[in-house]
């Protein structure tokens, strides 16, 4: 079956099913595509719903954190968390998330506000960010109280029947759910949809090749961004003029901007021009690479026809707790000794496989799975030892484990159409719950099967 070569760019090689897709046209709006996050004690960041202005607790000493529920129309994570801060006239680290959301997109989630109170942050006022004071929290939020998003998603511009899009969408379902649920690839998003690079600056940077990776960030261009954005890359890359690229670069490429400036003062300074950045931005750059060949491994899992809802000697399994979520922490090596009682375990849906995240600490498989991962860093050039990265330790990658497969759940095709925005084609609405880690993008393309993931809205 066809895969779109910008999606083998990224590793993913293959689909997990093998019937026809609907096709169509996702994140025509950003209302076509709406997030809301879902804690693991069960509390929901809803995108309408007005939260009381009556604030539990207090802020004191143990209950510094001002928990919020942030509503975000067409930002990115990072952009919006700024722009609250800088109102608040605090830094960016006081501010503090469960997750990443999509920037195209709707979104509602929680954020805890270190050092503020509540009537503060109600006086926060930018446009299509609403902030909502909920309570105090004694710790700050991570993604260790994150358990995963439902999602909101309308498909414009189908062009088959009802009966069609009914029968092929069940028939996927069904394939999938045979499986045991989504492959759990890395999504579009992950690597950048319009220029998928930011593996390929995180290899750099894991190779120790800071001038690559600069160079890769700022001026690689992509045939899918905004003319004025590829022309001042392509002049960048020609000339490697870093004041004259400081003009030409439009004021939405806000990063790049930020590591001309330095740049502008400090022409071989790479490492620090990176340290413009966000520190979780640039930790985004090695996990990205991390994430691509996790995307290759399960591709390569897949095209050979080995299971991902059975574990083979060799195999790593993790332990699921009851709330769905698997416990990466807890796992085992399959042995043929093994082997039969974790397949079992693995049917009662108390454990999972897995594939490791290439880092420094994270051993890899063995078996016929390590085999493929063995095959693949080799082709690479890349050993797990790469990702210690000594002149900038705060992005080097540990590593860890991530489940082969997720669950569908709470999946419904909610509606099926005319499309609003044009009567001769249809619109299908569906909604699901997916948990932390995990890409809707996986599931709608699976679903779609797009030829052109760009102009599809991935």
């Amino acid at each position: 079956m066809f895969v779109p070569k910008v999606e083998k760019q990224i590793g993913i090689e293959v689909y997990a099913t093998a019937s026809s897709g609907i096709d169509g046209v996702i994140r025509q709006s950003v209302e076509d595509f709406v997030v809301e996050e879902v804690l693991a004690d069960g509390s929901t960041a809803r995108i309408d719903q007005p939260t009381s202005r009556q604030v539990l607790g207090s802020s004191t000493i143990k209950n510094r954190y001002l928990l919020c529920v942030m509503v975000k129309r067409d930002w990115d994570t990072f952009q919006a968390i700024k722009m609250v801060a800088g109102q608040l006239g605090i830094s960016l680290g006081q501010i503090h998330i469960a997750g990443i959301k999509d920037a195209k997109a709707v979104t509602a989630q929680h954020i805890a506000i270190e050092g503020v109170f509540a009537e503060d942050v109600r006086k926060v006022n930018v446009k299509d960010i609403e902030v909502r004071p909920i309570g105090y929290l004694r710790n700050k939020l991570s993604s260790y109280y994150l358990l995963g998003n439902s999602f909101g998603i309308t498909i414009r511009a189908i062009n088959h029947s009802k009966s069609t899009i009914e029968k092929r969408v069940a028939k996927i379902i069904e394939e999938l759910e045979v499986v045991g649920g989504s492959p759990n690839f890395f999504g579009h998003q992950r690597f950048g949809t319009n220029r998928p690079i930011t593996h390929l600056v995180g290899k750099a940077l894991v190779k120790g090749n800071f001038k690559k990776a600069m160079i890769l960030f700022l001026a690689k261009p992509s045939p899918y961004e905004h003319p004025e954005s590829r022309q001042a890359r392509e002049e960048l890359q020609a000339k490697q003029d870093f004041k004259q690229a400081l003009k030409n670069f439009p004021g939405q490429l806000h990063y790049e901007r930020l590591m001309l400036k330095h740049l502008v003062q400090k022409p071989d300074d790479f490492i620090g021009a990176f340290r413009r950045l966000p520190t979780k931005l640039r930790m985004l750059f090695p996990q990205a690479y991390q994430s691509c060949l996790f995307n290759k491994f399960l591709s390569k899992r897949i095209t050979m026809g080995l299971p991902l809802n059975r574990a083979e000697a060799g195999d790593y399994v993790v332990n699921v707790e009851r709330s769905g979520l698997p416990m990466l922490t807890m796992y085992r090596t399959v042995s043929p000794q093994s082997s039969s009682e974790i397949n079992s375990a693995i049917a009662a849906g108390k454990m999972r496989l897995a594939f490791p995240l290439v880092g420094l600490k994270q051993h890899m498989s063995r078996g016929v799975q390590g085999e493929i991962e063995k095959q693949i860093l080799e082709k690479e050039n890349i050993a797990s030892e790469d990702f210690k990265i000594d002149a900038m330790s705060e992005v080097t990658a540990k590593g860890e484990l991530r489940t082969a497969i997720t669950p569908l759940n709470r999946f419904s095709s909610i509606e099926i159409a005319r499309d609003s925005t044009d009567s001769a084609k249809q619109m299908a609405g569906l909604s699901l719950m997916l948990y932390r880690g995990s890409y809707a993008t996986i599931l709608l393309r699976e679903l779609m099967k797009t030829r052109n993931p760009i102009k599809a809205g991935f």
